[in-house]
Formats: C-alpha cells, sequence, structure tokens
C-alpha cells in the first residue's frame, strides 16, 4: 500500500470486466486509487485504506438475487463522496432503501444517449454542451425507485435513472460506464467527481520514483539485491530504480539465450554496465539453450525447455552474488489485481517469466517489486524521470522465449540468423514511415515452408515470412495495423533484397481473437 499522505481513492470491484479502466481514468487525473474485491473490504479495511472517496464498480450479479455481492454499510457512513457504476449504482440503491427490478423492457446494452433534467449538477460540468450525451450501458436489472435523498439528473430512454444523486451527502450513481471509451465524455466525469471530493492529484511519477527510492532503501537497508534483467521495460525501468535507491547493492543478471533480436544483447550491456554502471552479469549461454532447442517443433515443448534452463541458468548466476537477499522483478499493477481479483484467479498466474520460475522460493529470497502499483504507461513515464532514453522506453513488448515464438518448426541457427535480418529491416521500416508509436507490436515470423522464387535469372528456393503488427491497448485484445499497400510492397521489396534466405512475404491481417499476437 503505497504512502499514506497520498490522498487515495477506493474501487471496490464487483467482478466487471472493465474495473480496471475506471483505475487507469483516474491514474490519468494524478489521483492514486487502488482497486480491491469486495469481499476483501470489511470496515477494518476501510479504516485503514481511509480512503477521500469510493467508486463502486459494475459487475454481472444481480442485486436482486440472494447473496449478490455487497460493500460494507460503513462506505455510506464514512462522510466521504461515493460513485455507483452500474451495478455500483444499483447496489447503492439497494442498499439505502431504493428498488432494483430485473427486466421489464428496461435492459440496455451498447451505445445509448442521456438527456438532462432541468436542475443541472457539478457532477456533470462539461455535459450536455449539445442537448445530449453518447454513453456505454450494459445492464439488465434497472433501478424502479429512488433511495431518499437521491434525485434524477440524466435520463435515457430505457434508464429514467441514468443519472441520480444526493448532494446532501455527495453520493452519486449512473446506470453508464463512464470508464470506456465508448462513453467519449467520460473522463470530465470523473475529473468532476474527484475534484468534488477535494483530491490534489498528488499522484505524479515525480512524486513516486522519491517516495520508492525511500522505500526501497527502507526495505533493503544494506542487503544485496538480485534482478533478472530482461531489456524489458519493466525490468529495466526496475533495474534503475533500484540501483538510484541503492548502488552497488544491485547486481543484474541478463541470461542471453541467443533468441534475441539483432544487436539486443549488446544493446542492453552497453546501456545497463557502461552507461549505468551497475554492476552486471552477461550470462551468455547461447550454445546451451541452441543446443537443447535443435530439433524441437513443438511450441508448448520450446516453452517449457526455455523455461527450465532460464531458471537453471539464473540460479547458477546469482548464487555468484554471495549473501543476496532479495530478488527485484517487475510486477506491475495489473498482474496484482490478477492474482486477488474478484473471481480469486491464482496468483501462480503474474508474470510467469518474469518471477523466473518461483526462484524466490527456491533460492530463499525476498522481493522487491517496486513497480506493484503501476500502470504500463505509468512505468514508462516514470522511466523518463529516470531518464532512460525513450527510443528505449518506447520499445515494443518483446516475449519471454523471444525469436523461438516466432520461428514455428524446428529452431535452427540458420533461420533465426534470417529471422533477425528480416526483422531488423521490418522495423526500420516502421521507423522510417514514422508509425512506431502508433503500432502496439510489430515483428517478423519466419515460416517453416520454402517456396520457389526467380531472382535474376535463377530458381531461388527459401523460405517465406510474414509480418506482423498490431494495434491494442492491453495486448488483451488486438486488431491488425492497416498498412497501406505501398508501405508493404516497399517492405517485402527491401526484406527480399537485403535478406538472403527470404523470397517471399505476406501480411497477417488475423485480430485477437480468433488469433493471437505471437505466432506460437
Amino acid at each position: 500500500m503505497t504512502d499514506q499522505n497520498h490522498d487515495r481513492l477506493l474501487i471496490i470491484d464487483f467482478g466487471s470486466q472493465v474495473t480496471q479502466l475506471i483505475a487507469r481514468r483516474l491514474r490519468e487525473l494524478n489521483v492514486y486509487c487502488e482497486i480491491h474485491p469486495f469481499q476483501n473490504v470489511t470496515d477494518d479495511f476501510l479504516e485503514d485504506f481511509a480512503p477521500r472517496a469510493v467508486i463502486l464498480s459494475g459487475g454481472p450479479a444481480s442485486v436482486i438475487d440472494t447473496d449478490s455481492p455487497r460493500p460494507p454499510a460503513r462506505v455510506f457512513e464514512m462522510g466521504v463522496p461515493v460513485l455507483g457504476i452500474c451495478y455500483g449504482q444499483q447496489v447503492m440503491m439497494q442498499m439505502l432503501g431504493g428498488e432494483v427490478l430485473r427486466g421489464h423492457g428496461t435492459a440496455e446494452f451498447g451505445r445509448a444517449y442521456v438527456q438532462p433534467e432541468e436542475d443541472r449538477i457539478d457532477l456533470l460540468t462539461g455535459w450536455f454542451l449539445e442537448q445530449r450525451e453518447q454513453v456505454w450501458m450494459s445492464h439488465g436489472d434497472h433501478v424502479s425507485r429512488l433511495a431518499p435523498g437521491f434525485a434524477v439528473y440524466g435520463t435515457s430512454p430505457n434508464a429514467p435513472f441514468a443519472v441520480t444523486a444526493d448532494l446532501s451527502r455527495n453520493f452519486f450513481a449512473v446506470q453508464f460506464h463512464p470508464e470506456v471509451h465508448h462513453t467519449p465524455n467520460g473522463r470530465s466525469l470523473f475529473q468532476n467527481f474527484v475534484r468534488l471530493a477535494g483530491f490534489k492529484g498528488d499522484w505524479t511519477m515525480d512524486a513516486y520514483r522519491d517516495e520508492a527510492i525511500r522505500q526501497i532503501r527502507e526495505q533493503v537497508g544494506d542487503a544485496k539485491v538480485i534482478c533478472g534483467l530482461s531489456g524489458g521495460v519493466d525490468s529495466s525501468v526496475a533495474a534503475v530504480l533500484i540501483h538510484e535507491a541503492i548502488g552497488d547493492q544491485l547486481t543484474c543478471v541478463f541470461v542471453d539465450h541467443g533468441l534475441l533480436r539483432q544487436g539486443e544483447a549488446e544493446e542492453v550491456v552497453t546501456m545497463f554496465r557502461d552507461h549505468y554502471n551497475m554492476q552486471l552479469i552477461h550470462a551468455d549461454e547461447q550454445e546451451l539453450f541452441l543446443g537443447e532447442l535443435d530439433g524441437v517443433s513443438d511450441p508448448e515443448t520450446k516453452r517449457k525447455i526455455i523455461g527450465r534452463l532460464f531458471i537453471d541458468v539464473f540460479q547458477k548466476h546469482a548464487n555468484e552474488v554471495g549473501g543476496a537477499k532479495f530478488l527485484a522483478q517487475g510486477t506491475l499493477y495489473p498482474d496484482v489485481i490478477e492474482s486477488v481479483s474478484f473471481s480469486g484467479g491464482p496468483s501462480v498466474t503474474i508474470k510467469s517469466h518474469h518471477n523466473v520460475g518461483g526462484l524466490p522460493e527456491k533460492m530463499g529470497l525476498k522481493l522487491v517489486e517496486p513497480l506493484r502499483e503501476l500502470f504500463k504507461d505509468e512505468v514508462r513515464a516514470l522511466g523518463r524521470e529516470l531518464g532512460l532514453p525513450d527510443a528505449f522506453i518506447g520499445r515494443h513488448p518483446f516475449p519471454g522465449p523471444g525469436l523461438a515464438i516466432r520461428c514455428p518448426g524446428e529452431i535452427t541457427r540458420e533461420k533465426l540468423a534470417i529471422l533477425r535480418k528480416a526483422d531488423a529491416v521490418y522495423i526500420d521500416q516502421i521507423r522510417r514511415h514514422g508509425l512506431y508509436d502508433e503500432i502496439w507490436q510489430a515483428f517478423v515470423a519466419i515460416l517453416p515452408v520454402r517456396t520457389v522464387g526467380v531472382m535474376g535469372d535463377g530458381r531461388t528456393y527459401d523460405f517465406a515470412c510474414a509480418l506482423r503488427a498490431v494495434t491494442s491497448v492491453d495486448g488483451m485484445t488486438a486488431d491488425y495495423y492497416p498498412f497501406s499497400h505501398d508501405f508493404l510492397g516497399e517492405t517485402a521489396t527491401r526484406i527480399i533484397n537485403e535478406v538472403p534466405g527470404i523470397n517471399r512475404v505476406t501480411y497477417d491481417i488475423t485480430s485477437k481473437p480468433p488469433g493471437t499476437i505471437e505466432w506460437e
């Protein structure tokens, strides 16, 4: 839990698929918030957390059903502003003396429009400039009678109580979802709510950096820390932050498994050992990994081999750091939410590559997780605060198994060399055209087939490759990037001309779902 000096907002989660978006919207407003499942929010928890305001999320349950989720009654007795969203509105009404009914033709799913009532309230400042506001509805039940003290301030065709409030107690409730992008003016509603609640907007990466450094020093003392440095954004920002806090007490272990992109190992070593002057063990174990992967084509077997070897190699080199008591890892807040989710998601699903396969328990180490309160975009902002180059912290995600899962079929050194060159040309093309920051992830996959081609006056029989580029917010869903045909033609020509071993280029236009972003 973060420093008590911050104004804090509590989001009580009732199982909505978009609860994380509420937190994202608030963090964008420099408001510190935490998501906690309703079953973990007790009177003692509320006293300890001491929120300045509370938001009740949506959820799939019906307040009409026996044993449906409820917040503690104490939430409404603390004297702090409360905002109920969708199920949160319904549970607020039900607990405070109103009524909720099921069906009767008032269900709404998808785009809807809210009309204002004559009286306007500060929560809706900036709304209804064009008489009605587009919102996103997703409800079967509906409020049929308001709780005492509440009045209506917005209606939709199927939600006569779309916006309600008890202004004397600063209780607000909306039937729609302001957190999703389908409610275009949702940000201003949250902005108005936190302003009404008196938040100072003091959640900044500058403040977080200073606070995190203090907490790391307090936790670690004079002990040694080891960090599994992958070269990705999360582990890199964590390493730089910890190094700023404790200096040479930190040693990073960079496992080079021979499945990295062109020049990546040299880039990581140069940046962290030379530029940041960190204690860095470069574990060059390419021959070990590639030797065990030789002849293996099943994707799950590849992953298991890489995961097992990674643990063995990391432990071997980490043991060289005598007396280490802590392991640093780049766990992010979405992973923490997942581990204590509404549905009780198992904590073992957290970052199976990041936490190096349970090594903390195996080696008797305690964890240092300085990013566990941050979303991905906040990690990038912290990286900028720490002086990491924009070109580095803005890099596309790269999978733990590396190029192994971009090389369907057997992995050979020849295919990896071809893949590295093709990928480098593709990324260079994307950067030249100014498209890199518009794309969530882009890469080349080398296909396990050879095709006939003609180059000059000769026949070729070389590999085909697939280009992949997707747009996404969080990687959970994705759509292919709509390159122009001119771009694709130019890129294919460059790859075929500059990369010996490829004579055919395709573009993957599969979305996720049904496909995945990576090929294996």
